[in-house]
Protein backbone atom coordinates (compact mmCIF):
# COMPACT_ATOMS: atom_id res chain seq x y z
CA UNK A 1 0.00 0.00 0.00
CA UNK A 2 1.14 3.19 -1.48
CA UNK A 3 1.48 6.12 1.43
CA UNK A 4 -1.50 8.57 1.43
CA UNK A 5 -1.53 12.04 -0.50
CA UNK A 6 -2.79 13.02 3.09
CA UNK A 7 -5.45 15.41 0.84
CA UNK A 8 -8.79 14.74 0.66
CA UNK A 9 -12.51 14.06 2.45
CA UNK A 10 -11.09 11.94 5.11
CA UNK A 11 -8.06 13.88 5.62
CA UNK A 12 -8.22 16.31 8.51
CA UNK A 13 -5.30 19.20 8.24
CA UNK A 14 -5.77 20.98 10.98
CA UNK A 15 -5.97 19.35 14.26
CA UNK A 16 -5.41 21.22 17.73
CA UNK A 17 -7.61 18.84 20.52
CA UNK A 18 -5.97 21.38 23.12
CA UNK A 19 -7.04 24.00 22.04
CA UNK A 20 -10.61 24.52 24.39
CA UNK A 21 -12.71 26.64 21.54
CA UNK A 22 -11.66 24.00 19.12
CA UNK A 23 -12.46 21.11 20.38
CA UNK A 24 -15.60 22.20 21.80
CA UNK A 25 -16.87 23.48 17.80
CA UNK A 26 -15.30 21.04 15.90
CA UNK A 27 -12.97 18.76 17.26
CA UNK A 28 -15.45 16.88 20.50
CA UNK A 29 -17.56 15.47 17.85
CA UNK A 30 -15.16 14.39 15.21
CA UNK A 31 -13.27 13.06 17.60
CA UNK A 32 -15.47 10.91 19.32
CA UNK A 33 -16.94 9.50 15.89
CA UNK A 34 -13.70 8.18 15.18
CA UNK A 35 -13.81 6.58 18.77
CA UNK A 36 -16.66 4.81 18.40
CA UNK A 37 -15.53 3.49 14.80
CA UNK A 38 -12.41 2.53 15.94
CA UNK A 39 -13.58 0.83 18.80
CA UNK A 40 -15.93 -1.16 16.70
CA UNK A 41 -12.66 -2.86 14.64
CA UNK A 42 -10.43 -3.01 17.45
CA UNK A 43 -13.43 -5.51 19.26
CA UNK A 44 -13.38 -7.57 15.94
CA UNK A 45 -9.36 -8.13 16.05
CA UNK A 46 -9.60 -9.10 19.63
CA UNK A 47 -12.15 -11.48 19.17
CA UNK A 48 -10.26 -13.24 16.00
CA UNK A 49 -6.93 -12.32 17.88
CA UNK A 50 -8.25 -14.51 21.01
CA UNK A 51 -10.57 -17.06 18.83
CA UNK A 52 -8.48 -19.99 19.67
CA UNK A 53 -9.06 -19.72 23.46
CA UNK A 54 -12.45 -20.84 22.26
CA UNK A 55 -11.67 -23.30 19.13
CA UNK A 56 -9.46 -25.51 21.48
CA UNK A 57 -12.88 -25.82 24.24
CA UNK A 58 -14.20 -28.18 20.99
CA UNK A 59 -10.90 -30.14 20.88
CA UNK A 60 -12.27 -33.07 22.06
CA UNK A 61 -10.13 -36.75 21.80
CA UNK A 62 -10.67 -37.11 18.81
CA UNK A 63 -8.04 -34.33 17.97
CA UNK A 64 -5.95 -36.57 19.92
CA UNK A 65 -3.97 -33.25 21.11
CA UNK A 66 -2.59 -32.90 24.61
CA UNK A 67 -2.97 -30.04 27.23
CA UNK A 68 0.55 -29.35 26.04
CA UNK A 69 -0.22 -29.18 22.52
CA UNK A 70 -3.39 -27.09 23.22
CA UNK A 71 -1.29 -24.55 25.69
CA UNK A 72 1.29 -24.17 22.30
CA UNK A 73 -1.66 -23.78 19.86
CA UNK A 74 -2.98 -20.59 21.75
CA UNK A 75 0.07 -19.13 22.55
CA UNK A 76 1.13 -18.48 19.29
CA UNK A 77 -1.63 -15.72 17.80
CA UNK A 78 -0.24 -14.00 20.83
CA UNK A 79 3.17 -13.91 19.90
CA UNK A 80 2.51 -13.01 16.67
CA UNK A 81 0.19 -10.21 17.89
CA UNK A 82 2.79 -8.71 19.83
CA UNK A 83 5.49 -8.60 17.11
CA UNK A 84 2.93 -7.28 14.74
CA UNK A 85 2.02 -4.57 17.43
CA UNK A 86 5.09 -2.04 16.52
CA UNK A 87 4.51 -2.05 12.74
CA UNK A 88 0.45 -1.68 13.21
CA UNK A 89 1.68 1.30 15.49
CA UNK A 90 3.59 2.81 12.85
CA UNK A 91 1.23 2.82 10.20
CA UNK A 92 -1.33 4.89 11.65
CA UNK A 93 1.34 7.67 10.74
CA UNK A 94 2.37 6.38 7.41
CA UNK A 95 -1.44 5.24 5.92
CA UNK A 96 -3.80 7.38 8.21
CA UNK A 97 -5.51 5.89 10.82
CA UNK A 98 -9.32 5.22 8.89
CA UNK A 99 -7.15 3.78 5.64
CA UNK A 100 -5.04 1.60 8.41
CA UNK A 101 -8.33 0.66 10.43
CA UNK A 102 -9.58 -0.70 6.31
CA UNK A 103 -6.84 -2.35 5.85
CA UNK A 104 -5.97 -4.28 9.36
CA UNK A 105 -10.07 -5.08 9.29
CA UNK A 106 -10.11 -6.73 5.97
CA UNK A 107 -6.78 -8.54 6.64
CA UNK A 108 -9.35 -10.35 9.32
CA UNK A 109 -10.85 -12.13 6.94
CA UNK A 110 -7.80 -14.29 6.10
CA UNK A 111 -7.15 -15.80 9.51
CA UNK A 112 -11.28 -16.48 9.79
CA UNK A 113 -11.82 -18.29 6.81
CA UNK A 114 -8.27 -20.38 7.27
CA UNK A 115 -9.86 -21.55 10.63
CA UNK A 116 -13.21 -22.64 9.04
CA UNK A 117 -11.40 -24.29 6.81
CA UNK A 118 -8.85 -26.51 8.47
CA UNK A 119 -11.08 -26.90 11.85
CA UNK A 120 -11.43 -30.94 11.45
CA UNK A 121 -10.73 -33.74 13.24
CA UNK A 122 -7.27 -34.92 11.51
CA UNK A 123 -5.61 -32.09 11.16
CA UNK A 124 -2.44 -31.85 12.10
CA UNK A 125 -1.17 -29.54 14.67
CA UNK A 126 1.56 -27.66 12.65
CA UNK A 127 -1.53 -26.63 10.40
CA UNK A 128 -3.52 -25.56 13.36
CA UNK A 129 -0.41 -23.48 14.55
CA UNK A 130 0.31 -21.92 11.60
CA UNK A 131 -3.36 -20.35 10.97
CA UNK A 132 -3.56 -19.39 14.49
CA UNK A 133 -0.28 -17.73 13.75
CA UNK A 134 -2.19 -15.83 11.01
CA UNK A 135 -4.77 -15.24 13.26
CA UNK A 136 -2.36 -12.94 15.45
CA UNK A 137 -3.27 -10.19 12.90
CA UNK A 138 -6.03 -9.26 14.95
CA UNK A 139 -3.53 -8.21 18.00
CA UNK A 140 -1.81 -6.02 15.88
CA UNK A 141 -5.24 -3.85 15.85
CA UNK A 142 -4.64 -2.49 19.33
CA UNK A 143 -1.77 -0.56 18.51
CA UNK A 144 -3.12 1.03 15.92
CA UNK A 145 -6.36 1.95 17.17
CA UNK A 146 -4.54 3.44 20.07
CA UNK A 147 -2.04 5.05 18.40
CA UNK A 148 -4.76 6.56 16.30
CA UNK A 149 -7.03 7.78 19.30
CA UNK A 150 -4.55 8.85 21.21
CA UNK A 151 -3.86 11.89 18.30
CA UNK A 152 -7.60 12.78 18.59
CA UNK A 153 -8.22 13.29 22.14
CA UNK A 154 -6.62 16.68 24.56
CA UNK A 155 -4.36 15.68 27.29
CA UNK A 156 -7.30 15.69 29.79
CA UNK A 157 -9.43 13.33 28.29
CA UNK A 158 -7.06 11.01 27.19
CA UNK A 159 -7.61 8.62 30.13
CA UNK A 160 -11.13 8.20 30.07
CA UNK A 161 -10.67 7.84 26.01
CA UNK A 162 -8.11 5.42 25.81
CA UNK A 163 -9.34 2.81 28.43
CA UNK A 164 -12.87 3.21 26.74
CA UNK A 165 -11.29 2.70 23.44
CA UNK A 166 -8.86 -0.48 24.73
CA UNK A 167 -12.23 -1.28 26.94
CA UNK A 168 -14.09 -1.93 23.66
CA UNK A 169 -11.54 -3.86 21.69
CA UNK A 170 -10.40 -6.41 25.17
CA UNK A 171 -14.96 -6.78 25.10
CA UNK A 172 -13.87 -8.96 21.96
CA UNK A 173 -12.30 -11.31 23.99
CA UNK A 174 -15.68 -11.90 26.18
CA UNK A 175 -18.08 -11.55 23.53
CA UNK A 176 -16.51 -14.46 21.47
CA UNK A 177 -16.22 -16.60 24.46
CA UNK A 178 -20.27 -16.19 24.94
CA UNK A 179 -20.27 -16.88 21.55
CA UNK A 180 -18.77 -20.29 21.85
CA UNK A 181 -20.84 -20.69 24.50
CA UNK A 182 -23.82 -20.26 22.80
CA UNK A 183 -22.69 -22.53 20.14
CA UNK A 184 -21.34 -25.50 22.23
CA UNK A 185 -24.50 -25.53 24.21
CA UNK A 186 -26.96 -25.27 21.70
CA UNK A 187 -25.14 -26.91 18.55
CA UNK A 188 -22.49 -28.89 20.62
CA UNK A 189 -19.00 -28.97 20.10
CA UNK A 190 -18.49 -30.77 16.24
CA UNK A 191 -20.48 -27.48 15.19
CA UNK A 192 -17.09 -24.74 15.87
CA UNK A 193 -18.02 -23.50 11.95
CA UNK A 194 -20.98 -21.57 13.26
CA UNK A 195 -18.67 -19.01 14.84
CA UNK A 196 -16.57 -17.97 11.97
CA UNK A 197 -20.31 -17.77 9.75
CA UNK A 198 -21.18 -15.07 12.90
CA UNK A 199 -18.22 -13.10 12.42
CA UNK A 200 -17.21 -12.73 8.56
CA UNK A 201 -20.27 -11.03 7.71
CA UNK A 202 -19.21 -8.60 10.93
CA UNK A 203 -15.66 -8.23 9.66
CA UNK A 204 -16.90 -6.69 6.38
CA UNK A 205 -19.45 -4.48 8.40
CA UNK A 206 -16.56 -3.08 10.52
CA UNK A 207 -14.21 -2.08 7.69
CA UNK A 208 -17.25 -0.96 5.38
CA UNK A 209 -17.98 1.45 8.87
CA UNK A 210 -13.97 2.91 8.99
CA UNK A 211 -14.08 3.64 5.08
CA UNK A 212 -17.37 5.77 5.65
CA UNK A 213 -17.12 7.18 9.11
CA UNK A 214 -13.81 7.49 9.95
CA UNK A 215 -10.88 10.38 9.75
CA UNK A 216 -7.42 10.90 9.03
CA UNK A 217 -5.11 13.39 10.50
CA UNK A 218 -2.72 14.70 8.43
CA UNK A 219 -0.32 16.19 10.61
CA UNK A 220 0.84 12.64 12.10
CA UNK A 221 4.13 11.38 10.89
CA UNK A 222 6.62 8.94 11.37
CA UNK A 223 9.42 11.10 10.95
CA UNK A 224 11.26 8.28 11.01
CA UNK A 225 12.76 8.22 14.53
CA UNK A 226 9.76 8.25 16.38
CA UNK A 227 10.08 4.91 18.13
CA UNK A 228 14.03 5.03 17.94
CA UNK A 229 13.82 8.54 19.93
CA UNK A 230 11.36 7.12 21.96
CA UNK A 231 13.54 3.93 22.99
CA UNK A 232 16.66 6.54 24.29
CA UNK A 233 13.58 7.48 27.35
CA UNK A 234 13.69 5.56 30.47
CA UNK A 235 10.27 5.47 30.91
CA UNK A 236 10.16 3.54 27.39
CA UNK A 237 11.23 0.67 29.68
CA UNK A 238 9.39 1.01 32.64
CA UNK A 239 5.87 1.35 31.23
CA UNK A 240 6.66 -1.70 28.71
CA UNK A 241 7.82 -3.60 31.66
CA UNK A 242 4.56 -2.78 34.14
CA UNK A 243 1.94 -3.36 31.04
CA UNK A 244 3.64 -6.90 30.70
CA UNK A 245 2.17 -7.48 34.02
CA UNK A 246 -1.00 -6.09 33.07
CA UNK A 247 -2.09 -6.23 29.34
CA UNK A 248 0.01 -9.51 29.77
CA UNK A 249 -2.27 -10.93 32.47
CA UNK A 250 -5.52 -9.93 30.93
CA UNK A 251 -4.90 -11.44 27.54
CA UNK A 252 -3.13 -14.72 28.70
CA UNK A 253 -5.71 -15.67 31.26
CA UNK A 254 -8.06 -14.99 28.82
CA UNK A 255 -6.56 -17.62 26.44
CA UNK A 256 -5.76 -19.74 28.98
CA UNK A 257 -8.81 -19.48 31.08
CA UNK A 258 -10.80 -22.44 29.90
CA UNK A 259 -7.86 -24.99 29.59
CA UNK A 260 -6.80 -23.81 32.91
CA UNK A 261 -10.36 -25.62 34.03
CA UNK A 262 -10.48 -28.18 31.83
CA UNK A 263 -7.46 -29.69 33.18
CA UNK A 264 -6.75 -28.66 36.77
CA UNK A 265 -10.46 -29.03 37.75
CA UNK A 266 -11.71 -31.82 35.04
CA UNK A 267 -14.66 -29.50 33.46
CA UNK A 268 -16.29 -30.31 29.94
CA UNK A 269 -15.91 -28.00 27.34
CA UNK A 270 -19.46 -27.18 28.06
CA UNK A 271 -18.78 -26.42 31.30
CA UNK A 272 -15.64 -24.39 31.18
CA UNK A 273 -17.09 -22.31 27.58
CA UNK A 274 -20.25 -21.47 30.43
CA UNK A 275 -17.40 -19.38 33.04
CA UNK A 276 -14.26 -18.43 30.72
CA UNK A 277 -16.24 -15.30 29.40
CA UNK A 278 -16.82 -13.59 32.82
CA UNK A 279 -13.29 -12.86 33.42
CA UNK A 280 -12.61 -11.22 30.30
CA UNK A 281 -15.83 -9.72 30.41
CA UNK A 282 -15.74 -7.98 33.49
CA UNK A 283 -11.92 -6.82 32.86
CA UNK A 284 -12.89 -5.50 29.79
CA UNK A 285 -15.82 -2.74 31.19
CA UNK A 286 -13.51 -2.42 33.62
CA UNK A 287 -10.71 -0.75 32.28
CA UNK A 288 -12.44 2.35 31.39
CA UNK A 289 -12.41 2.46 35.42
CA UNK A 290 -8.53 2.07 35.25
CA UNK A 291 -8.36 5.75 33.19
CA UNK A 292 -10.97 7.26 35.13
CA UNK A 293 -9.12 6.53 38.20
CA UNK A 294 -5.68 7.15 36.74
CA UNK A 295 -7.54 10.86 35.21
CA UNK A 296 -8.43 10.99 39.00
CA UNK A 297 -6.03 9.90 41.51
CA UNK A 298 -2.80 9.61 38.90
CA UNK A 299 -1.63 6.95 36.86
CA UNK A 300 1.54 5.14 38.90
CA UNK A 301 -0.84 5.63 42.08
CA UNK A 302 -3.64 3.14 40.44
CA UNK A 303 -0.87 1.18 39.02
CA UNK A 304 0.06 0.52 42.65
CA UNK A 305 -2.81 -0.43 43.70
CA UNK A 306 -3.85 -2.84 41.10
CA UNK A 307 -0.60 -4.83 41.21
CA UNK A 308 -1.58 -5.61 45.11
CA UNK A 309 -4.97 -6.90 44.46
CA UNK A 310 -3.09 -8.61 41.31
CA UNK A 311 -0.79 -10.25 44.04
CA UNK A 312 -3.50 -11.39 46.09
CA UNK A 313 -5.54 -12.53 43.63
CA UNK A 314 -2.92 -14.82 42.90
CA UNK A 315 -2.32 -16.19 46.35
CA UNK A 316 -6.15 -16.90 46.20
CA UNK A 317 -5.49 -19.39 43.33
CA UNK A 318 -2.80 -21.03 44.45
CA UNK A 319 -4.82 -21.68 47.94
CA UNK A 320 -7.60 -22.88 45.73
CA UNK A 321 -5.37 -24.86 43.24
CA UNK A 322 -4.20 -27.07 46.80
CA UNK A 323 -7.23 -27.26 48.21
CA UNK A 324 -9.07 -28.56 45.01
CA UNK A 325 -11.79 -25.53 45.55
CA UNK A 326 -13.33 -24.39 42.75
CA UNK A 327 -15.36 -21.96 43.92
CA UNK A 328 -12.62 -20.18 45.61
CA UNK A 329 -10.33 -20.46 42.23
CA UNK A 330 -13.27 -18.31 40.22
CA UNK A 331 -12.81 -15.68 43.25
CA UNK A 332 -8.99 -15.55 42.83
CA UNK A 333 -8.71 -15.75 38.89
CA UNK A 334 -11.24 -13.04 38.12
CA UNK A 335 -9.93 -10.92 40.76
CA UNK A 336 -6.90 -11.63 38.45
CA UNK A 337 -8.84 -9.84 35.21
CA UNK A 338 -10.67 -6.98 37.49
CA UNK A 339 -7.68 -5.77 38.31
CA UNK A 340 -5.92 -6.23 34.83
CA UNK A 341 -8.44 -4.43 33.69
CA UNK A 342 -7.74 -1.61 35.87
CA UNK A 343 -3.91 -1.48 36.02
CA UNK A 344 -4.53 -1.29 31.90
CA UNK A 345 -6.24 1.95 31.84
CA UNK A 346 -4.07 3.37 34.63
CA UNK A 347 -0.73 2.64 32.64
CA UNK A 348 -2.01 3.59 29.42
CA UNK A 349 -3.53 6.64 30.48
CA UNK A 350 0.52 7.64 32.25
CA UNK A 351 1.93 7.25 28.67
CA UNK A 352 0.74 10.70 27.24
CA UNK A 353 0.92 12.50 31.29
CA UNK A 354 4.80 11.36 30.94
CA UNK A 355 4.98 13.00 27.72
CA UNK A 356 2.58 15.76 28.00
CA UNK A 357 5.31 16.60 31.43
CA UNK A 358 7.75 17.17 29.16
CA UNK A 359 6.36 18.97 26.72
CA UNK A 360 5.01 21.18 29.60
CA UNK A 361 8.73 21.87 30.45
CA UNK A 362 9.70 22.48 26.95
CA UNK A 363 7.56 25.24 26.60
CA UNK A 364 9.31 26.40 29.77
CA UNK A 365 12.42 26.50 27.80
CA UNK A 366 11.26 28.97 25.45
CA UNK A 367 9.83 25.75 23.33
CA UNK A 368 6.71 26.89 21.03
CA UNK A 369 3.45 25.12 22.81
CA UNK A 370 2.49 24.00 18.85
CA UNK A 371 5.59 22.03 18.62
CA UNK A 372 5.97 20.56 21.82
CA UNK A 373 2.83 19.24 22.25
CA UNK A 374 3.05 17.53 18.42
CA UNK A 375 6.05 15.97 19.51
CA UNK A 376 4.84 14.59 23.08
CA UNK A 377 1.05 13.23 20.73
CA UNK A 378 3.98 11.64 18.33
CA UNK A 379 6.31 9.95 21.27
CA UNK A 380 3.23 9.35 23.29
CA UNK A 381 1.76 7.03 19.77
CA UNK A 382 5.53 5.44 19.30
CA UNK A 383 5.44 4.53 22.89
CA UNK A 384 1.95 3.45 23.00
CA UNK A 385 2.84 0.89 20.29
CA UNK A 386 6.16 -0.36 21.97
CA UNK A 387 4.25 -0.99 25.31
CA UNK A 388 1.64 -2.50 23.67
CA UNK A 389 3.84 -5.14 21.79
CA UNK A 390 6.06 -5.77 24.79
CA UNK A 391 3.00 -5.98 26.96
CA UNK A 392 1.39 -8.74 24.97
CA UNK A 393 4.69 -11.19 24.99
CA UNK A 394 3.26 -11.39 28.57
CA UNK A 395 0.21 -13.56 27.21
CA UNK A 396 2.54 -15.69 25.68
CA UNK A 397 4.40 -16.38 29.28
CA UNK A 398 1.49 -16.85 31.10
CA UNK A 399 0.91 -19.81 28.31
CA UNK A 400 4.04 -21.30 28.04
CA UNK A 401 4.41 -20.86 32.21
CA UNK A 402 0.87 -22.94 32.14
CA UNK A 403 2.46 -25.27 29.68
CA UNK A 404 5.41 -26.31 31.51
CA UNK A 405 3.35 -26.17 34.82
CA UNK A 406 0.94 -29.02 33.66
CA UNK A 407 3.54 -30.58 31.83
CA UNK A 408 6.06 -31.58 35.12
CA UNK A 409 3.01 -31.51 37.91
CA UNK A 410 0.04 -31.37 36.23
CA UNK A 411 -1.19 -28.48 38.42
CA UNK A 412 -0.79 -24.52 37.48
CA UNK A 413 0.68 -23.74 40.94
CA UNK A 414 3.76 -23.82 39.67
CA UNK A 415 3.01 -21.16 37.31
CA UNK A 416 0.81 -18.88 39.89
CA UNK A 417 3.80 -19.03 41.74
CA UNK A 418 6.10 -17.34 38.95
CA UNK A 419 3.15 -15.10 38.37
CA UNK A 420 3.28 -13.70 42.35
CA UNK A 421 7.01 -13.05 42.07
CA UNK A 422 6.54 -11.17 38.98
CA UNK A 423 3.55 -9.26 40.19
CA UNK A 424 5.94 -8.31 43.29
CA UNK A 425 8.54 -6.98 41.08
CA UNK A 426 5.84 -4.74 39.23
CA UNK A 427 4.87 -3.80 43.12
CA UNK A 428 8.49 -2.61 43.75
CA UNK A 429 9.16 -0.62 40.12
CA UNK A 430 6.40 0.80 40.02
CA UNK A 431 6.96 2.51 43.94
CA UNK A 432 10.83 2.86 43.11
CA UNK A 433 10.95 4.50 39.56
CA UNK A 434 7.63 6.99 40.17
CA UNK A 435 6.34 7.81 43.41
CA UNK A 436 9.59 7.89 44.92
CA UNK A 437 12.29 7.71 42.01
CA UNK A 438 14.28 9.87 40.49
CA UNK A 439 12.69 9.68 37.10
CA UNK A 440 10.30 12.48 36.27
CA UNK A 441 6.19 12.28 37.27
CA UNK A 442 3.43 12.36 35.56
CA UNK A 443 1.35 15.61 35.27
CA UNK A 444 -1.48 14.09 37.29
CA UNK A 445 1.10 12.77 39.95
CA UNK A 446 2.67 16.02 40.19
CA UNK A 447 -0.29 17.78 40.78
CA UNK A 448 -1.92 15.75 43.17
CA UNK A 449 1.22 16.08 45.44
CA UNK A 450 1.38 19.46 44.80
CA UNK A 451 -2.42 19.58 46.56
CA UNK A 452 -1.48 17.26 49.34
CA UNK A 453 -0.03 19.01 52.94
CA UNK A 454 3.89 19.05 52.91
CA UNK A 455 4.02 17.02 49.85
CA UNK A 456 7.10 18.29 47.58
CA UNK A 457 7.93 17.20 43.99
Amino acid sequence: MAAATRTGKRWIEHWEPEDTGFWESTGKKIASRNLWFSIFAEHIGFSIWTMWSVLVLFMGTEYGFTPADKFLLVSTPTLVGSILRIPYSLAVAKFGGRNWTIVSAGMLLIPTILAAIVMTPGTPLWVFILVAAIGGVGGGNFASSMTNINAFFPERLKGYALGLNAGGGNLGVAVIQLIGLLVISTAGPSAPQIIFYIYLPVIIVALTCAALFMDNIAHLSNDGNAMGEVLKDSHAYVMSFLYIGTFGSFIGYSFAFGLVLQNQFDRTPLQAAQVTFIGALVGSFIRPVGGWLADKYGGSRVTLATFFGMAVGTVVCIMASNAGSLALFMVGFVSLFVFSGIGNGSTYKTIPAIFKTKALAAIADGESEATALRTARRLSGALIGIAGAVGALGGLFINLAFRASFQSTGSGVVAFWSFLVFYAACIVVTYVVYLRGPIAKTAADRKLELAGAGASV
